[in-house]
């Protein structure tokens, strides 16, 4: 039978390894130094000075007149206008792309059909704009190429020349829901597709070993646990479309939306020394984008219980 001799460990090693522990951790912290450096130089500081100009006025004096913006009924109409269409992209992006997650979830990640889907959806989910803004126009705009399509048919075109007897749909905030449409489903589907995934087999054959039919599984036990997801993802849908600007601004001329009414007051050249006003609207715009990402890790919180 033989012994084994272990070496004593002396106190110079155990210091060693006592001060490589905390080493290693502020070498770690070094590497979120350029992304911490972006965020603040590109986002906080930004954020910061254009909220904080709407308490001055054009001379540089404090003020709080500058919320009495919030009493004129355009910017109140901007901000319904910017509520409802976010909530209705939202929801019918949502369902889409969830939708779509369902259909997925029978076939395996490294097949070519799921691999397409998920490089299409990250592309998609990136493509607004300019770009977006053009593809519509030459598609469905008053003289694009779906639209003269119909026309040579002798089809109605009415849904893409007028809108309510003031000019064309695409240019109006109500024709603002096809685009963002083109890019809340693909998001829906990167955002969902990983709760859907954490769906396990073992429930849906304890379900079976119980009696349980399909609909039991989805009604019981599928979609409860899928219900933070799926809301943590409707309300991130909410924040995308509520914040986008490039797309509106590049298909609607005037104010309509919160993000363009901002423009408006920046760059206005009929009333003078409302450019402070912005900083108000921004206010009120960072308010809403605080409770929706609150509520929205708060759900995925939850929904993170059931990927353990």
């Amino acid at each position: 039978m033989t012994s084994t001799v272990v070496a004593p460990v002396t106190p110079a090693e155990t210091t060693r390894g006592a001060e490589a522990t905390p080493r290693r951790r502020g070498l770690t912290w070094l590497g979120l130094v350029p992304f911490g450096a972006y965020v603040v130089l590109f986002l906080a500081i930004p954020a910061v000075l254009a909220v904080a100009s709407g308490f001055f006025d054009a001379d540089g004096a404090f003020t709080l007149s500058n919320f009495s913006a919030y009493t004129n009924p355009a910017i109140l109409n901007n901000f319904w206008s910017s509520l409802w269409i976010s909530a209705v992209t939202s929801i019918l992006g949502a369902v889409f792309g969830a939708l779509i997650c369902f259909a997925l979830l029978g076939t395996k990640a490294d097949r070519a059909l799921r691999s397409t889907v998920d490089s299409a959806s990250s592309v998609l989910a990136q493509f607004g704009g300019v770009m977006l803004a053009f593809a519509f126009i030459a598609t469905i705009g008053a003289q694009g190429v779906l639209t003269k399509w119909l026309i040579s048919l002798g089809l109605t075109t009415n849904v893409f020349n007028s809108f309510n007897g003031s000019g064309p749909l695409l240019y109006q905030v109500p024709g603002l829901v096809i685009p963002y449409l083109y890019f809340q489903v693909p998001l829906m589907v990167l955002t969902f597709m990983p709760a859907m995934e954490g769906l396990k087999s073992t429930w849906a054959e304890a379900n079976a070993t119980l009696g349980g039919t399909r609909f039991t599984y989805w009604t019981r036990i599928g979609m409860p646990i899928l219900a933070p997801a799926f809301f943590g993802s409707l309300i991130l849908l909410f924040a995308n479309s509520f914040s986008s600007y490039a797309t509106a601004a590049a298909l609607i001329s005037q104010g309509g939306i919160i993000p363009l009414a901002i423009r408006q007051q920046l760059t206005s050249e009929t009333i003078v020394g409302v450019a402070n006003v912005a900083g108000v609207l921004a206010l009120g715009m960072v308010v809403v984008m605080i409770v929706l990402m609150s509520v929205y890790t708060a759900l995925q919180r939850r929904a993170s219980r059931w990927r353990r």
